[in-house]
């Protein structure tokens, strides 16, 4: 199998559905042999039932994180390549293509761009936008050279194989700068492809924690600089 598609999931009855429709229609119209795999993390809603009705894989990870999800997820998938997403309606499973395109052309490790004027009105407050992204991969690139202007984004595809051969282990949020510090210490091969942003579709805050989820992607820069 070429394409697992894989989306982290905690009671998102309100989107899944339609992000699974996205993604139903991205693998059937460019005729991709590929799966969808929806990583439940302890989901007390509807979200299981549904994606079931979609035809969607379901894993149920038990250790509770964003990380441990797609660690589960990752461990248990099909395809020779990954590209994960958000279950919330944030990334367009449209733009697949372009992250795929980078995997067949040999890159280990392709990260979505937001930052790049594609964010739509009211998709990402202003602190997360202006300082909270911008400081820690600004800080991420001068410690490690990495080149991505967006460490937070939450799509983004990879070599199944190689990144799970580099040993990621945080369970939370940071487990998006983990992988780029490890895969640039593993001397994996980086693209970066703009992507649009769109504004979640959730009646709920989002499960992300500003302060604290940032000061973990902190800790996880000077961990692995030291």
């Amino acid at each position: 199998m070429e394409l697992t598609i894989l989306i982290p999931c905690l009671n998102e009855e309100e989107t899944i559905g339609q992000v699974l429709d996205e993604a139903n229609n991205f693998l059937n119209q460019n005729n991709i042999d590929g799966e969808i795999l929806v990583a439940d993390n302890g989901s007390s809603d509807n979200s299981i039932e549904i994606v079931k009705s979609k035809g969607a894989q379901v894993v149920s990870i038990s250790e509770k994180g964003y990380g441990s999800a797609l660690i589960g997820g990752t461990k248990v998938a099909n395809g020779k390549y990954i590209i994960m997403g958000d279950a919330d309606f944030s990334y367009n499973m449209y733009e697949l293509g372009n992250v795929l395109e980078k995997l067949r052309e040999g890159y280990d490790l392709v990260i979505g761009n937001r930052l790049n004027n594609n964010i739509e009105k009211g998709a990402m407050p202003i602190l997360h936008r202006y300082v909270g992204t911008p400081i820690i991969s600004t800080i991420g690139n001068i410690m490690y050279d990495i080149g991505i202007k967006d460490y937070n984004c939450g799509l983004r595809g990879f070599d199944k194989e190689k990144i799970k051969n580099i040993n990621l282990c945080c369970t939370g949020f940071e487990y998006a700068t983990e992988m780029l510090i490890k895969a640039k210490k593993n001397n994996l091969k980086f693209s970066e492809v703009d992507i649009k942003f769109r504004k979640d579709r959730r009646n709920r805050k989002p499960h992300l924690k500003p302060i604290s989820d940032g000061i973990r992607h902190m800790r996880v820069l000077f961990k692995n600089y030291i």
